[in-house]
C-alpha cells in the first residue's frame, strides 16, 4: 500500500519509543523544543531548577497528548547529572536524545567583568555542556545503540557580537567541543550537533535588548524580526531523528532569519 503524507512524515521525524533528556527544558527555547519532541512521540525529561516552570511546560505537553516528567538538577554539577542519568534509566529505561541547553548572559563591559561573573557564566554555558556530554553523552557511547546529542550554541559562537563578551566566548567553546565530540563519537553512531539560534527574545538576553540594540539587530536581519521559540522545533527534530538526520553530525544548524548571511 502506498505511504500517505502523514505516515511518511511520521516515519521520517517520529520519535516514538525514544527518551529525550532536555537540560534547560524549563526555559523558553528548550521548553518549546521539549514540547516538539514530545509531540513527535518522545518521552521528555525536563531538567532545570524551577519546578513551577516545569509544571506549566509539562501541562502543555500532556494536554497535547505527549509524555514527560521533571527532574531537578544543577546542570553544572556532575553529581547532579549522574543522579539524573540514574533516575532516567530507572524510570524510562533508556536515553536516546540529549539536549544541552542551559544558558545565561551578561552585558557587562569587558574591562568591568569580575571573576565571579566569568566563573558563573563559564559554569552555566560551558561546564554544563561539557558535563552533560560527559555523563549523558558518555552513556550513549557506552550503551552502544547510537543516539543524538544537541548542544545549543549561538550566533555569537560563530561571529563575535558586541556587549556579550563572556557569552560569545563560552558559546564559541560549545561549538568547538561539539565538533570534537562529533569526530570522536561518530564510530559509535552517536551524533553531536550544534543548534544555533539567532536572536530570540529569551530570558537570558532580554537584559541586553535595549532599543538601540534591537534596531541594530533588525537592520542586520533580512527577515526583519526576532525568531519565535517554536521555530527551533523543526531544526531540533531534524537533528534528533535518526531517520531524517542520521548522517548529520558535527554540523552547526543556524536558525537566524538570515542574520549570519548578511554582511553589509
Amino acid at each position: 500500500m502506498p505511504m500517505n503524507n502523514e505516515t511518511y512524515l511520521g516515519k521520517l521525524f517520529g520519535l516514538t519509543d525514544r527518551v529525550a533528556v532536555v537540560i534547560g527544558g524549563t526555559g523558553e527555547l528548550c521548553g518549546a523544543i521539549a514540547e516538539g519532541l514530545a509531540l513527535a512521540g518522545a518521552e521528555v525529561v525536563l531538567v532545570g531548577r524551577n519546578p513551577d516552570k516545569a509544571a506549566a511546560r509539562l501541562k502543555a505537553v500532556t494536554d497535547a497528548g505527549g509524555r514527560g516528567y521533571f527532574h531537578a538538577a544543577e546542570a553544572s554539577s556532575k553529581a547532579d547529572l549522574e543522579g539524573l542519568l540514574s533516575e532516567v534509566l530507572r524510570r524510562s529505561g533508556r536515553v536516546d536524545i540529549v539536549i544541552n541547553g542551559a544558558g545565561t548572559n551578561s552585558p557587562t563591559p569587558f574591562l568591568d567583568i569580575k571573576e565571579d561573573e566569568i566563573d558563573r557564566i563559564l559554569n552555566v554555558n560551558l561546564k554544563s555542556v561539557f558535563l552533560g556530554c560527559q555523563v549523558l553523552g558518555g552513556h550513549l557511547v557506552k550503551a552502544g545503540k547510537g543516539g543524538s546529542v544537541i548542544n545549543v550554541g549561538s550566533l555569537s559562537g560563530l561571529v563575535p557580537l558586541s556587549r556579550v563578551f563572556t557569552y560569545s566566548a563560552t558559546k564559541a567553546a560549545v561549538h568547538n567541543l561539539s565538533k570534537n565530540l562529533a569526530r570522536e563519537w561518530a564510530p559509535h553512531r552517536v551524533r553531536v550537533n550544534t543548534l544555533v539560534p539567532g536572536f530570540f527574545p529569551a530570558e537570558q538576553n532580554r537584559k541586553v535588548l535595549s532599543p538601540d540594540r534591537v534596531a541594530s539587530i533588525m537592520a542586520h536581519t533580512p527577515m526583519g524580526r526576532f525568531g519565535k521559540a517554536q521555530e527551533l522545533v523543526g531544526a531540533a527534530l531534524l537533528l534528533a531523528s535518526d531517520s531524517a538526520g542520521g548522517f548529520i553530525t558535527g554540523s552547526e544548524l543556524v536558525v537566524d532569519g538570515g542574520f549570519n548571511a548578511q554582511s553589509i
